[in-house]
């Protein structure tokens, strides 16, 4: 354990943003899944509808700096 003020801060906020990046790469990798899932199932309406929402997720994420945009293109692509 750090014993400076701001090293023992650092840890604090490093947890916690740590914790909301993990939460984001989450929904992202799930919106994904789902995506997947609808192309499996074939329904044209719902594939439609599911890339918008998995395209969005994937690039609020980059704008967040949370993936890469590389990474972005190449989920998306």
């Amino acid at each position: 354990m750090p014993n400076i003020k701001s090293a023992i801060k650092r840890v604090k906020v490093t947890e916690t943003k740590n914790l909301q990046n993990r939460m984001v790469k989450s929904s992202v990798k799930t919106t994904i899944k789902k995506f997947d899932a609808t192309v499996a199932a074939g329904d044209a309406a719902q594939i439609e509808s599911q890339l918008r929402v998995a395209s969005a997720a994937v690039d609020k994420a980059v704008a967040k700096h949370i993936m890469h945009k590389n990474a972005a293109n190449h989920k998306k692509a």
